[in-house]
């Protein structure tokens, strides 16, 4: 008689003198499911991410065992085992892991757009000396704004430009001479 406990794959048999742990498998997989997954091994041209865990499913639907497999993708036995149960879960979506984590981010999204308003407005609009914006002059200038303090890095602040659709021109100057032979003495040049 053996009794399965949902959830924990344990087995109770009392041949075997005890407790059990059944391997861990995917289920089985759906005609579309297995192509999809033989796509992304036979190409290869997705991420790496996306190819590894796509191994370790077509893997472990071929009745292979978890330290085969984590040896077979050079992962740990633990990712192997935590991606089988994550496709047993919600399928094929596991593939693409929505990690998060990372420092929070310190801008609103009003700030952001602050941010914006102020590099798109002229520097000598804002009392500033200048006549364009740079990052770095735009990185001051937002540290020491009255009542709104903005702390941001000029990388930072160049990717929040650049997805809001905001680029900077370098400014082309020149100098022109007050010399009245100036032509005369360029063309002996």
């Amino acid at each position: 008689m053996a009794v399965v406990t949902v959830g924990c794959g344990v087995t109770s048999d009392p041949t075997a003198g005890g407790a059990v742990v059944e391997p861990v498998r995917v289920r089985r997989l759906t005609d579309q499911e297995g192509q999809k997954l033989q796509q992304i091994v036979r190409r290869g041209s997705t991420s790496s991410v996306r190819y590894r865990r796509a191994m370790m499913l077509l893997a472990s639907a071929g009745e292979n065992r978890v330290p085969p497999i984590a040896q077979l993708v050079q992962a740990d036995e633990d990712t192997v085992r935590d991606v089988i149960h994550r496709f047993n879960e919600i399928g094929l979506a596991c593939l693409d892991p929505q990690w998060a984590g990372g420092r929070p981010r310190l801008l609103t999204p009003d700030d952001e757009d602050f941010v914006i308003q102020t590099a798109t407005t002229r520097p000598t609009k804002l009392g500033q000396p200048f006549t364009r914006w740079s990052l770095r002059k735009l990185v001051a200038y937002l540290r020491k704004v009255h009542g709104r303090m903005i702390l941001i890095g000029r990388e930072a602040l160049r990717c929040l430009l650049a997805r809001r659709g905001v680029t900077f021109q370098r400014t082309k100057t020149w100098k022109e001479s007050p010399d009245p032979e100036r032509e005369a003495k360029l063309d002996r040049i």
